[in-house]
């Protein structure tokens, strides 16, 4: 036999052998197509909304609830910070409202010392520039409407127990908020003429929450504040809807005549309230009479949680099961938590 005929007989079993290899799966049988279909990989798009947290399809607008709301010109006389007690433990549970606070609002399972209600580490947005913070050094809780603003805007009438109640509240998730340190001093005691949070994917958000709060506390604005926040709303938030709130202690019946002052205040005792004794209330448009709220059950922030959509509540604060972040990104493993809503 001839030496190219020899090497023909060897390069064709060869060759027969590799075709044959190329065209068995590793199972043993050839990949059909739905096999092949269930590895694309299909990018999600996110969709950012501009409703109040909480809000749902059916609740009234920002700029109806802004229609409610008393415009005045604001008291700025006699004002101390000292007037709102803050923070407390309201129920006693050792850890006060800035610590609440701060397991309510991380986005994983807040570290919290053993021997004592301290957080220690955890995951935390803060909503007014988008920027994420483990160390709660780098926070400050947030009132909403800043204390000084709410006694210019009819705080100054009301009862120790009130204004207590205002800087401690935890039964309205609007009320406080996680935020960087230095967004919450540049903010200060500013209105919406003023100052608006540097992210803008969050103005709608934010002056929905801010009329929310004011309607709720029954507490009025100056014209250039409710001039402002509705022309924003108007441009750009129209359909931005308020969540129901909860009934908040009632202002004094009584009139009174000259506004509260340190010296008129500094011997009465403060009385404790307790936020989460001021019952939520479901309203389907200010004013509406209300009805009792859905009951949810009591949930672990960060932990796991089936099914998706379902809601829950901690520390006066509604969550949701979400396999999201509440900035849109995923949670590792494509896995659903509980995260504030």
């Amino acid at each position: 036999m001839s030496r190219s005929l020899q090497r023909s007989v060897v390069i064709f079993p060869v060759l027969a052998l590799a075709v044959t290899v190329g065209c068995v799966s590793s199972s043993g049988a050839a990949p059909s197509p739905e096999a092949k279909m269930t590895t694309t990989t299909v990018k999600k798009k996110v969709v950012t909304t501009t409703i109040a947290k909480g809000a749902v399809v059916g609740d009234p607008t920002a700029l109806s609830v802004l229609g409610t709301i008393a415009v005045q010109n604001e008291y700025k006389t006699g004002y101390s910070r000292s007037f709102f007690k803050h923070w407390i433990d309201a129920n006693s549970n050792g850890c006060d409202t800035r610590e609440e606070v701060l397991i309510a609002e991380s986005l994983t399972k807040a570290q919290v010392d053993a021997y004592g209600c301290k957080v220690i580490e955890g995951d935390w947005l803060s909503r007014y520039d988008n920027v994420v913070h483990t160390n709660p050094s780098e926070l400050d809780i947030d009132h909403m409407v800043p204390l000084k603003e709410a006694w210019d805007s009819g705080a100054w009438n009301w009862t120790a127990a009130q204004r207590q109640a205002f800087a401690n509240d935890l039964s309205d998730a609007r009320a406080l908020i996680a935020v960087t340190a230095g967004q919450n001093r540049s903010k200060s005691d500013k209105d919406p003429s003023n100052w608006i949070p540097p992210q803008k994917s969050y103005t709608c958000t934010y002056l929905s929450e801010w009329v929310a709060i004011k309607a709720r506390w029954k507490l009025s604005m100056d014209q250039s504040e409710f001039g402002r926040i509705k022309n924003l709303l108007t441009a750009s938030c129209a359909t931005a809807t308020v969540a129901p709130w909860g009934t908040a202690p009632a202002s004094p019946t009584s009139s009174v005549t000259t506004p509260i002052t340190e010296d008129t205040t500094s011997a009465t005792t403060p009385v404790v309230v307790s936020a989460t004794t001021l019952a939520p209330v479901v309203s389907t448009a200010p004013g509406a009479a209300t009805v009792p709220a859905e009951t949810l059950p009591t949930v672990s922030p960060g932990a796991y949680c089936a099914p998706q959509g379902a809601r829950g509540t901690s520390s006066g604060r509604t969550y949701v099961c979400s396999t999201t972040k509440a900035d849109g990104s995923p949670y590792s493993g494509g896995r659903a938590r509980w995260r504030q809503g």
